[in-house]
């Protein structure tokens, strides 16, 4: 069983520059540490961190997320934005780090309380069932896409049949035909 509801987790991860990442305070809060506590141990161990596994948000990236979280209709739990903020002032000193799905896995590696290997369990498990769903959107898309393939080309097909009898009974109303012949059954 997971020690932080998966629920939990997916409310902190968010998409930045077409990623799926969580922000520094939030993952500091999920393992029961300061976030300088953290960044002092990414920082300590910074080659195992390369910019594909963490990076620094912008200041137009954090006004965004500031803006995003004001204008949210849910009650934040202490999450994304809301803990962008320090405890000492309303503003950071520094801008937030952004961690991928393998940066936080790395975390776990420089973090080596019991707590925060429960916990990277609990956010690998969250990313994988994300990547899940992802996947199970993508099926369905191209199911849909295939069927609608094979109703365009069916559509087509009616159409072309359909322009067949129109033309020739086009045809006939223009041509009727002259010896006096009926057409149709005799009986």
């Amino acid at each position: 069983m997971d020690i932080i509801p998966q629920h939990a987790i997916e409310s902190k991860i968010i998409e930045i520059r077409g990623q799926k990442i969580m922000i520094d305070s939030d993952i500091a809060l999920l393992y029961g540490v300061e976030t300088k506590r953290l960044i002092e141990q990414v920082k300590r161990n910074i080659e195992r961190f390369p910019d594909d596994f963490m990076f620094q948000i912008t200041e137009d990236e954090y006004k965004i997320l500031r803006s995003q979280n004001a204008t949210s209709n849910e009650k934040p739990l202490r999450s994304q934005i809301a803990t962008l903020e320090s405890k000492k002032g309303k503003h950071r000193k520094y801008l937030p780090y952004a961690f991928t799905e393998q940066g936080i896995y790395m975390i776990a590696t420089v973090l080596k309380s019991p707590k925060a290997i429960e916990t990277n369990i609990s956010i690998m498990r969250t990313f994988t069932k994300i990547r899940q769903h992802a996947s199970n959107y993508i099926d369905l898309f191209q199911k849909i896409e295939k069927l609608e393939n094979t109703q365009d080309a069916k559509f087509d097909l009616v159409a072309m049949e359909l322009q067949k009898i129109y033309e020739i009974l086009e045809e006939l109303t223009e041509n009727p035909i002259e010896d006096g012949k009926k057409m149709g059954f005799i009986k």
